[in-house]
């Protein structure tokens, strides 16, 4: 049973400090309980110090396309991102990786990294112009489907949104804990870009009448994580864990999803 108040993480990918200075901000505000949306450990970063401090907690937890893909690794080499984090983690990690659920059902909660039917698949984003921008009501109403959600939490496009469906749920979508940009093209090359190198989360509680949420973006030392990227041959990674900005976009450079 969730309690009425906690914490919705989603998107890590290895971001130790990033992942740290979120938990220590829940914790300055009284919130002890969280929930994970996946994209966890896959990047330049600290996948095996993450999985290490994300398996202690032992929080409620659905995989991403990254777990998927990283996994995938044992069969055959996968891009950057995944490869690195797959030859970091042991046996003991990827096996808990191999152990999350896609989906999770908490009540009227319901948890998912994309949309239910896709882990690659944006719930709330369009994509126009090589950018996200805000899907409409009966387009995120059609990747749902039917949900006896009163909340449904999502992940994946890295973008904080928050959407009422008329007589339906609330939808949330956190943003990323660890990367607050990014370049991919799965379903055509665009870019991400939140503009800030903050860690997001949000915080939900339950009231009367339904729910009240925060999203909150909290400063951490993202020019370690910028460091640690260099240190792993990943520039776009640095100048995107920086800025939040994408910096000479174009479709023929490393990208994301895809990794």
């Amino acid at each position: 049973m969730l309690p009425d108040r906690f914490a919705v993480l989603s998107d890590i990918h290895g971001n130790l400090p990033a992942l740290q200075a979120v938990l220590a901000d829940m914790h300055a505000r009284g919130v002890q309980h969280a929930l994970n949306l996946g994209d966890i450990l896959s990047g330049p970063l600290w996948p095996t110090e993450t999985a290490d401090l994300l398996m202690g907690l032992n929080l409620p937890t659905v995989a991403g396309n990254h777990e998927r893909q990283l996994l995938a690794c044992q069969q055959r080499p996968g891009g950057p991102s995944d490869q690195y984090a797959y030859e970091q983690t042991s046996p003991l990690q990827r096996a808990w990786l191999a152990s999350l659920p896609r989906a999770l059902q908490l009540g009227d909660v319901q948890l998912t990294h994309g949309t239910p039917h896709s882990d690659l698949q944006y719930l709330l984003d369009d994509i126009a112009a090589a950018n996200l921008v805000p899907a409409s009501t009966a387009t995120v109403a059609g990747r749902l489907g039917p949900s006896a959600a009163t909340l449904v939490l999502c992940g994946h496009s890295h973008m904080p949104r928050i959407l009422q469906l008329p007589g339906g749920p609330l939808l949330l979508n956190p943003g990323s804990v660890g990367l607050p940009a990014y370049e991919d093209h799965d379903g055509g090359y665009h870019r991400v870009q939140t503009g800030v190198p903050h860690a997001s989360y949000a915080i939900v509680e339950r009231v009367a009448g339904g729910w009240q949420l925060q999203l909150l973006r909290i400063v951490y030392d993202w020019s370690l994580a910028a460091q640690q990227a260099l240190r792993n041959g990943r520039p776009d990674w640095a100048a995107w864990l920086q800025s939040g900005m994408v910096p000479n976009a174009g479709p023929d450079i490393d990208v994301h999803t895809s990794d």
